[in-house]
């Protein structure tokens, strides 16, 4: 989700520098399951369900293209544990009827448990949080989800509105500041009427190696919403941003553990029990099989998204014919990996030039309406069954250094409705990026080397531990 969007905007929690408490030297290993966001809500459709999360993407991708704050350089942490890392279960959100895929974390001392979309088109880590017990304002901020009890937590640390950081680091806080123990206060409203309200503050973290070790993540800055209200964020608690940026938890946490963090997507529809990890530190299951490598592409102009140069496009091994300018990414093009964005949006040349190339092959069978998808079929006639059993047409997406995405053909005909497959692709504006949406990158393991500038990955059925 980007930075752009009702997930991404919200900004809240950014993650400061772990503290120096060392780590262990031993080859542990821990993981973040990860739990995915979007199964359709018992009496919603799947095509309301679709609808729900275009209509998030869309106001995400429109944020994104006019996204722009102050923001530092990014740094390394000199105290790195090349041996060592720990994963959190993650898993797709559907069943909340959210497009996105939650993880769980624990912050605070003692911890408390909280449910956050992983986001990498963001760099926010922030929760509902109650600071005082008795706070009326501070319940409209999650209704009836858990929120973060700041008095209770011996280590909530709340951040002055004088200080350097608030000043100049800390994305969308407020120059308000009367006094200079103030706290940083940050406020964001989405185009949907989505906002939410809070401070900044450092928090402590804790997160469980392999070998069943605790260990705290100190320093964590965060953000309390005190106030939020909107329905971008169903389900979840609150956001831990993966974006890169000085305050991300990705560049912090993937410093301390390698410089590196990788997820496994189980498909975007499966149960709430279906799980896997995200993982910071190396991960076993990335050394194994077939898998493929391109350069990351990270810049000032485009932090906090992660970038890939894309070469091409094929569709059953004929290539499709789409200007360069559209992959350029050090021109007004480029492309983006965004597990905060559910559908995969496609710059007006790409996406008309992939939609045509598809639709041609699924031409005999009958097209259907279904807003606000542009390619829908009848997938119930003779026809239809023809073309599965010849086969889906192959699309590959072509990557620098070589690399080939070939997602499974559910991700990109997806079922929408009983009986009913549409080309899942939504355009964007041009010039402009196109984004690869977690629906794209599911059933496929991600390695993103942020220390090296290297996105692996290889398909999976996300069903190995790391």
């Amino acid at each position: 989700m980007h930075p752009l969007s009702p997930l991404l905007l919200i900004l809240s929690l950014v993650f400061l520098p772990i503290s120096s408490h060392k780590l262990s030297n031993d080859s542990s290993s821990a993981a973040f399951d990860l739990i995915r966001a979007g199964r359709p809500n018992a009496g919603a459709s799947l095509l309301d369900h679709y609808r729900h999360l275009i209509f998030k993407d869309r106001d995400r991708h429109r944020r994104r293209q006019i996204y722009n704050r102050r923001r530092g350089a990014c740094e390394g942490d000199d105290n790195v544990t090349l041996s060592s890392s720990f994963a959190m279960p993650l898993s797709s959100g559907a069943y909340a009827h959210n497009g996105e895929y939650f993880v769980r974390i624990h912050v605070g001392t003692p911890p408390q448990a909280f449910l956050l979309v992983a986001d990498t088109g963001s760099e926010l880590l922030w929760m509902n949080c109650r600071q005082r017990r008795r706070c009326r304002r501070c319940a409209n901020a999650a209704g009836k989800k858990r929120v973060f009890h700041a008095d209770a937590s011996s280590s909530f640390r709340p951040i002055r509105c004088s200080s350097e950081l608030c000043k100049t680091t800390l994305p969308f806080s407020l120059t308000t500041c009367p006094r200079s123990v103030s706290p940083c206060l940050y406020d964001y409203s989405y185009d949907d009427g989505s906002t939410a309200q809070g401070i900044f503050a450092k928090e402590t973290g804790t997160v469980t190696l392999s070998n069943g070790r605790m260990e705290r993540l100190e320093n964590l800055v965060i953000g309390c919403t005190s106030a939020a209200s909107g329905s971008s964020f169903e389900g979840a608690d609150g956001v831990l941003g993966l974006g890169y940026s000085p305050v991300s938890f990705a560049v912090r946490a993937g410093n301390r553990f390698g410089g590196r963090f990788s997820y496994c997507l189980v498909d975007h529809l499966s149960p709430r029990n279906a799980s896997n990890y995200l993982v910071f530190g190396p991960n076993r299951s990335v050394r194994h099989g077939s898998v493929r490598s391109t350069p990351l592409v990270i810049s000032d102009r485009t932090q906090p998204f992660y970038q890939v140069g894309v070469v091409g496009i094929s569709i059953d091994g004929q290539d499709l014919r789409i200007s360069r300018a559209v992959w350029d990414v050090d021109d007004d093009g480029g492309t983006i990996v965004d597990s905060g964005t559910s559908l995969t949006f496609l710059v007006e040349p790409a996406y008309k030039a992939v939609t045509a190339a598809l639709n041609r092959r699924l031409e005999p069978v009958p097209r259907v309406q279904m807003d606000p998808f542009e390619y829908c079929y009848n997938w119930t006639v003779p026809v239809a069954a023809e073309i599965e059993k010849r086969g889906f047409p192959k699309m590959v997406v072509h990557l620098n250094g070589s690399a080939r995405l070939e997602p499974p053909v559910k991700s990109y005909v997806i079922d929408v409705a009983p009986g009913v497959k549409c080309l899942g692709f939504q355009s964007a504006k041009w010039p402009g990026q196109s984004t690869i949406g977690n629906i794209l990158q599911q059933e496929h393991l991600w390695e993103f080397d942020i220390r090296n500038l290297r996105l692996r990955f290889k398909r999976s059925r996300c069903l190995n531990k790391p």
